[in-house]
């Protein structure tokens, strides 16, 4: 990995933040289109990924460069089991919990597209993210056209999308559909707040099962806003178990909780080509499942 860390001087201001990146950065407009594409870019901190961006004295950039080759030796590789579908447009894969989607500020290494892309064997585009420590269905492009088909899909909330969440209790009410709109927390960087002046969020829910310390709630988010169902089922005062940041637990009684307990259970989309309907599922994982037993005993046999 090559990493710049750059300053915006006086004689940059009014910059283009990919114009400024290529010439302090001594690499080609390409590449640094590329780094931000890749969501390598970052502005006093923040992940940025307008190529237009405007640039003021003072500001700092980092941009995480991708160096060609293989994934990098210490990573374990992608299961092949975890790769729900493929054909030569789209593939599914049910991303382990702890993958990033994406780069961050201090690392571009790692990240789930990098390893479906050494697993396919073959470039790959994420058209559609989930936080960090939530598994499941994901969804890539392979190629361009596939790309903006899909993107489009996911900006027009087409797909459905279905996840399972263990939350430290039921939802009040247990069932029904939030419609609050979601803005940036200005107290807290990078989490979001339920506020009028947001944008336009809404989620369906059920409890399926509910005890005194947890219950499992399958949501059904009809927008895709970020940490949309971690606010929302916070909102309803049924955060997260493991979800520190909204106000959940890290541990029950005697239970770690060892992540943020959400889960992509399936997804149903058009395919961007032919418009056959898919129907993707990933199994629960086993941290996940040994939480439910822990909280809420064995599983029923079907869900």
């Amino acid at each position: 990995m090559k990493r710049l860390a750059l300053e915006v001087g006086p004689a940059d201001a009014g910059e283009r933040l990919d114009r400024f990146i290529a010439a302090r950065g001594g690499v080609s407009r390409g590449v640094a289109r590329r780094a931000l594409d890749a969501g390598g870019v970052f502005l006093d901190g923040r992940r940025f990924k307008v190529a237009s961006r405007l640039l003021h004295p003072g500001q700092r950039v980092t941009v995480n460069l991708e160096e060609g080759g293989q994934a990098a030796p210490e990573l374990a590789p992608l299961e092949r089991s975890r790769l729900l579908y493929a054909d030569a447009d789209v593939a599914v894969v049910d991303k382990p919990a702890g993958v990033p989607a994406q780069p961050t500020l201090t690392s571009d290494r790692g990240t789930l597209p990098e390893l479906v892309s050494a697993l396919l064997g073959g470039s790959v585009t994420l058209v559609h993210r989930l936080d960090r420590e939530t598994s499941g269905v994901t969804v890539f492009a392979r190629t361009a056209a596939a790309a903006a088909a899909l993107a489009e899909a996911f900006r027009t909330g087409a797909p459905s999308k279905t996840y399972l969440a263990l939350c430290a209790r039921s939802p009040a009410p247990p069932e029904g559909r939030i419609d609050a709109p979601l803005g940036k927390d200005p107290a807290r960087a990078g989490l979001r707040r339920v506020h009028p002046a947001g944008d336009a969020a809404a989620t369906a829910y059920r409890t399926l099962r509910a005890g005194p310390s947890a219950a499992l709630v399958e949501a059904r988010p009809e927008t895709g806003r970020t940490h949309q169902l971690r606010v929302h089922l916070a909102h309803l005062g049924a955060p997260l178990l493991g979800d520190a940041r909204y106000g959940g637990p890290r541990r029950v009684g005697e239970v770690a909780i060892p992540r943020v307990m959400l889960h992509a259970v399936s997804l149903e989309l058009a395919h961007p080509r032919t418009g056959a309907r898919l129907l993707l599922e990933a199994p629960l994982p086993a941290d996940f499942l040994a939480v439910e037993a822990a909280l809420l005993g064995a599983a029923p046999a079907a869900r």
